[in-house]
């Protein structure tokens, strides 16, 4: 006959809970349960946090550096086109082939004959050169402004000087014939400038002294 475990008096219901309480601390106490350490767990989370946090470091330094390097990259590419402007302007080069062609090109545009033109000694400066050019030309008087003004528009620098013309009725007897509608003849110095260092001329001896022997040879 089945046995209903709430019609059982009280302390035989109290023994039964006694019995199951000591059971289970037996089964927890005898039973074979792994030991399993968390120290090597922390330690492997705190050096993964650390690494991450290097990663971190490296990623916003390499960003910086990418920014900068974009910043360094455009100084550098306007710095180029300024010197190149620059250049342009003064160029480091005598280039005298380019400067008769400028010339050239001026004096076809404005319907001007260049007859002659001479290259005269270098006048180094402290920081560039001057190459002054003796250009004589003719042609009609407005023709001949138009001539200086197209020279005053070109990016390198040119300067105009010792100007001297006439009219052709004081002109007789050239050798070259003018053109129809010339009314000037002349001549003038145009100037160019470059920046590269000319030869330094040799001393000039001064009088009653003796020049300085060089060394001897070996």
């Amino acid at each position: 006959m089945a046995i209903v475990f709430r019609e059982l008096p009280w302390y035989a219901q109290a023994l039964v809970y006694l019995l199951l309480l000591v059971a289970i601390v037996a089964v927890g106490e005898f039973a074979p349960v792994p030991y399993v350490s968390v120290q090597p767990i922390r330690q492997q989370l705190e050096s993964a946090k650390a690494d991450a946090k290097a990663m971190q470091d490296e990623v916003a330094r390499l960003r910086d550096y990418e920014r900068r390097h974009a910043q360094f990259r455009t100084e550098m590419e306007a710095l180029e086109r300024q010197l190149a402007t620059l250049q342009a302007i003064v160029p480091e080069e005598k280039e005298v082939d380019d400067f008769i062609r400028i010339l050239q090109g001026a004096a076809a545009a404005s319907n001007v004959a260049i007859r002659r033109l001479e290259a005269k000694a270098l006048v180094p400066k402290e920081y560039y050169n001057e190459a002054p050019f003796e250009v004589e030309m003719d042609g009609p008087y407005f023709a001949v402004l138009d001539f200086f003004t197209r020279l005053g528009r070109i990016p390198r620098i040119i300067n105009v000087g010792d100007l001297s013309f006439k009219g052709i009725d004081e002109t007789r007897g050239k050798k070259y014939p003018l053109r129809p509608g010339t009314t000037v003849t002349g001549s003038v110095v145009a100037t160019t400038f470059f920046t590269k260092g000319a030869e330094p001329p040799p001393p000039v001896p001064q009088p009653g002294k003796q020049p300085a022997k060089q060394p001897a040879k070996r």
